[in-house]
């Protein structure tokens, strides 16, 4: 940003802290940028004429004389078509080595939208992952979180999301990247020919981390650009807001408030809800979805940051690498979507909720089976081929590396059960059964033809 002619510039600051610096200001709003010294800065407090500065890059070098330069306004982003297929930083500026974005410029951070101005989600956002699309269905207009630890390959889940998600555009919001966590979404997407689709804004590991407070609002003023004008159907995917909410703990504690539990401020519910709530379905055409990234601190579900995310969003999708297989699958215990409903076997192939709880219940029961064997107990016929199914169904069906359709998800369901059930083992209704059952042999026939071989007694 240059400076420009009439803007005020004071050189007297009152007080520093490790990440804000405060004076004495006539007419500054809050949220208003400045420069200090050369660093960015944010107003994060007005009181009277007592204005507080958060500083992006942190204030150490600062003098009490330097010069303060407010710009009357807070971040915004210049939108337009242009925007596809780039790359910004967390300020909205290109880092792909490209021109700066033509467009009418927005600020961000806007409210969220009127409930009168919203529609009940009913369109299905098909990701070709079956953990997701069979059992755990995303809805335009939701929004929810995969929880998952440091060393689940989540980024990876979230790249495979964008390329395969049938949406008009992708928003990428990456905050606190590694250099390779970043390549490897720009090399994803450009070896895919995805790139016009997807917009990128990216915090990385060597940028300050205030910076990344900026990053979710950035991705959703473009995401509200597409959906509201262009009545584009938008898929938003931030990544991680646990970084997000350790940036805004750094910067409450800098500001000497008290923490809340976990060492998190007490505005943490509201701050995450004024990110999630911008989730919508208009009426008349255009969504916003939001997929976000929560890892968890040793799988800890009750930390404050996962436990305030499940209060706000629709339910949560959860990962985790599966010993049996050895592969990362979405847990089908752990995970919940509560909108599936408004979409399984409406906008999908009626068999869909059967298979799906039937396939759950089986797992359930695979499950129990293990619990009998680790225990030294004796297994039944029925506990093996439940392990059994129980592998192939991992194997098939929940691992993140499958990419088909919700018709083949739906099929290789039935294929399961007759592979190692007999139809009354299965439990579906009748009607369905006659109509999806496969007719290649499968347990029951196998059972009925072992039955004849067996002579009958005199």
């Amino acid at each position: 940003m240059e400076t420009q002619a009439f803007q005020k510039i004071y050189t007297r600051i009152t007080s520093i802290t490790k990440a804000t610096c405060s004076l004495k200001a006539a007419g500054v709003g809050y949220e208003e940028l400045a420069v200090i010294n050369g660093k960015l800065a944010q107003v994060v407090k007005v009181i009277g004429d007592e204005v507080t500065l958060q500083v992006f890059g942190g204030t150490e070098g600062i003098p009490t004389d330097a010069e303060v330069v407010f710009y009357g306004k807070p971040p915004s982003l210049k939108v337009s078509d242009e925007l596809s297929g780039r790359f910004f930083n967390s300020f909205g500026l290109p880092i792909d080595d490209g021109p700066e974005v033509e467009g009418e410029e927005r600020e961000i951070g806007g409210p969220t939208v009127n409930p009168v101005r919203r529609q009940q989600p009913s369109e299905l956002i098909a990701t070709g992952i079956a953990g997701i699309d069979l059992n755990n269905t995303l809805v335009s207009g939701q929004k929810i979180p995969f929880f998952a630890d440091p060393d689940q390959p989540y980024n990876q889940v979230m790249a495979m999301v964008a390329l395969r998600a049938k949406a008009d555009k992708i928003i990428l919001g990456g905050m606190g990247l590694t250099n390779d966590d970043y390549l490897f979404f720009k090399n994803v997407f450009d070896q895919a020919g995805a790139l016009d689709r997807i917009v990128s804004f990216v915090n990385s590991t060597e940028d300050p981390p205030v910076e990344r407070l900026l990053v979710p609002d950035m991705a959703l003023t473009a995401a509200e650009y597409f959906a509201v004008d262009k009545n584009q159907d938008v898929l938003v995917l931030l990544t991680d807001m646990t970084l997000y909410a350790d940036a805004l703990a750094i910067v409450s504690n800098r500001m000497d408030q008290i923490p809340s539990k976990d060492s998190m401020p007490g505005s943490l519910y509201s701050d995450l809800a004024r990110i999630y709530e911008k989730a919508v379905q208009f009426p008349e055409g255009g969504s916003i979805t939001i997929v976000a990234v929560t890892t968890l601190s040793g799988g800890d579900i009750t930390h404050s940051i996962p436990d305030n995310t499940g209060y706000i969003t629709e339910g949560q999708l959860f990962l985790r690498k599966d010993t049996d297989i050895g592969k990362v699958i979405v847990d089908p215990f752990r995970s919940l979507s509560r909108l599936k409903q408004l979409v399984i076997g409406k906008k999908t192939r009626e068999d869909h909720p059967s298979v799906m709880n039937t396939a759950v219940r089986l797992f359930a029961d695979a499950s129990n089976a293990k619990t009998k064997l680790e225990n030294g107990f004796d297994l039944t016929d029925y506990d093996e081929r439940s392990l059994e199914f129980a592998k192939e169904y991992s194997r098939k069906l929940l691992a993140i590396d499958v990419n088909i359709d919700i018709d083949e998800m739906l099929d290789t369901g039935w294929k399961l059960f007759n592979k190692f059930f007999t139809k009354a083992e299965a439990g579906i209704k009748e009607n369905l059964v006659e109509k999806y059952w496969p007719e290649e042999e499968g347990l029951e026939q196998k059972k009925s033809g072992k039955e004849k071989e067996e002579p009958t007694e005199a």
